[in-house]
Protein backbone atom coordinates (compact mmCIF):
# COMPACT_ATOMS: atom_id res chain seq x y z
CA UNK A 1 0.00 0.00 0.00
CA UNK A 2 1.67 3.46 -1.32
CA UNK A 3 0.46 6.69 0.70
CA UNK A 4 0.42 9.40 -1.59
CA UNK A 5 1.63 12.93 -0.34
CA UNK A 6 -1.60 14.81 -0.56
CA UNK A 7 -3.50 12.32 1.38
CA UNK A 8 -0.50 12.32 3.91
CA UNK A 9 0.16 15.85 4.40
CA UNK A 10 -1.53 16.95 7.49
CA UNK A 11 0.66 13.76 9.35
CA UNK A 12 3.81 15.37 7.58
CA UNK A 13 2.90 18.31 9.09
CA UNK A 14 2.04 17.54 12.50
CA UNK A 15 5.46 14.97 12.39
CA UNK A 16 7.33 18.03 11.51
CA UNK A 17 5.84 19.85 14.61
CA UNK A 18 7.15 17.10 16.54
CA UNK A 19 10.88 17.18 15.37
CA UNK A 20 10.97 20.81 16.33
CA UNK A 21 9.86 19.83 19.75
CA UNK A 22 12.03 16.83 19.92
CA UNK A 23 14.97 19.46 18.82
CA UNK A 24 13.24 21.22 22.13
CA UNK A 25 13.46 18.71 24.44
CA UNK A 26 16.70 17.64 23.43
CA UNK A 27 18.57 21.22 23.94
CA UNK A 28 16.53 21.54 27.30
CA UNK A 29 18.22 18.83 28.36
CA UNK A 30 21.02 19.92 26.95
CA UNK A 31 20.99 23.14 29.18
CA UNK A 32 19.49 21.59 32.38
CA UNK A 33 16.16 22.81 32.02
CA UNK A 34 13.33 22.04 34.83
CA UNK A 35 11.94 18.57 35.03
CA UNK A 36 8.25 19.43 34.65
CA UNK A 37 9.24 21.92 31.69
CA UNK A 38 10.88 18.86 30.08
CA UNK A 39 7.87 16.42 30.25
CA UNK A 40 5.61 18.08 29.35
CA UNK A 41 7.89 19.23 26.17
CA UNK A 42 8.34 15.57 25.24
CA UNK A 43 5.04 14.40 26.32
CA UNK A 44 3.34 16.66 23.73
CA UNK A 45 5.92 15.36 21.18
CA UNK A 46 5.23 12.14 21.72
CA UNK A 47 1.08 12.47 21.28
CA UNK A 48 1.96 14.26 18.01
CA UNK A 49 3.80 11.65 16.97
CA UNK A 50 1.06 9.28 17.68
CA UNK A 51 -1.63 11.38 15.98
CA UNK A 52 0.05 11.38 13.05
CA UNK A 53 0.32 7.29 12.66
CA UNK A 54 -2.91 7.08 13.81
CA UNK A 55 -3.75 9.76 10.75
CA UNK A 56 -1.25 7.82 8.68
CA UNK A 57 -3.59 4.20 9.88
CA UNK A 58 -6.67 5.93 8.89
CA UNK A 59 -5.77 7.17 5.37
CA UNK A 60 -4.75 3.45 5.00
CA UNK A 61 -7.80 2.15 5.75
CA UNK A 62 -9.39 4.26 3.42
CA UNK A 63 -7.33 3.49 0.70
CA UNK A 64 -7.53 0.05 1.34
CA UNK A 65 -11.29 -0.32 1.36
CA UNK A 66 -11.59 2.36 -1.47
CA UNK A 67 -9.27 0.02 -4.07
CA UNK A 68 -9.56 -4.11 -3.08
CA UNK A 69 -11.65 -6.35 -3.54
CA UNK A 70 -10.23 -8.86 -1.29
CA UNK A 71 -11.34 -7.62 2.50
CA UNK A 72 -10.03 -10.11 4.21
CA UNK A 73 -6.47 -10.13 2.90
CA UNK A 74 -6.67 -6.20 3.14
CA UNK A 75 -8.11 -6.28 7.18
CA UNK A 76 -5.41 -8.53 8.05
CA UNK A 77 -2.47 -6.18 6.59
CA UNK A 78 -4.39 -3.51 8.16
CA UNK A 79 -4.40 -5.25 11.45
CA UNK A 80 -1.20 -5.85 11.38
CA UNK A 81 -0.09 -2.42 11.01
CA UNK A 82 -2.63 -1.20 14.05
CA UNK A 83 -1.44 -3.66 16.61
CA UNK A 84 1.94 -2.29 15.52
CA UNK A 85 1.22 0.51 17.59
CA UNK A 86 -0.03 -0.47 20.54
Amino acid sequence: MELAVEDTKPAINRLKRARGQLDAVIRMLESEADCEQVIQQLAACSKAIDKAGYQIIATGLKQCLDSTSDTTEVQKQLEKVFLSFS
